[in-house]
């Protein structure tokens, strides 16, 4: 089946999301700025969010455009959900460096999930015929 710049994003994306949640589960990192999450329930539960957001936005790179949305869905909950939780902690005077990790969740995850989850699938300028032949514009 042949990708399209969506669906390699996805792809990409779904890739990333598992490995990372995998890495929460087998060798769980500090949970400094994550008391909001750790209340409910421990690291290695949450880890199951990343990796099946993770699993459902790589098996939407393989669908067709308009119906890939479930993947760019799912692939916001993760950042989402880490995002409040540090601006959480910030709030709550609990993890001062909270700030720039809720930024750095809703820039470089949330951000550029939302802007590629509306870019065309085919938005190249078509070039005219005579153009492409070498023949005046």
């Amino acid at each position: 089946m042949k990708l399209g710049r969506r669906g390699h994003f996805l792809l990409i994306l779904g890739v990333g999301k598992t490995c990372w949640g995998l890495g929460f589960l087998i060798d769980p990192p500090s949970p400094a700025g994550l008391d909001l999450l750790t209340r409910v329930c421990d690291l290695k539960h949450w880890a199951w969010l990343w990796i099946s957001a993770g699993i459902v936005t790589t098996c939407s790179a393989f669908l067709r455009v308009g119906r890939d949305w479930a993947g760019y869905v799912a692939a916001l909950i993760p950042p989402t959900v880490w995002a409040t939780a540090y601006t959480a902690a910030v709030v709550s005077g609990e993890y001062s460096r909270g700030a720039y990790v809720a930024i750095w969740y809703l820039t470089s995850h949330v951000g550029v999930i939302l802007w590629a989850s509306r870019v065309p699938e085919h938005s190249v300028p078509h070039v005219p015929r005579a153009a492409r032949e070498g023949g005046p514009g």
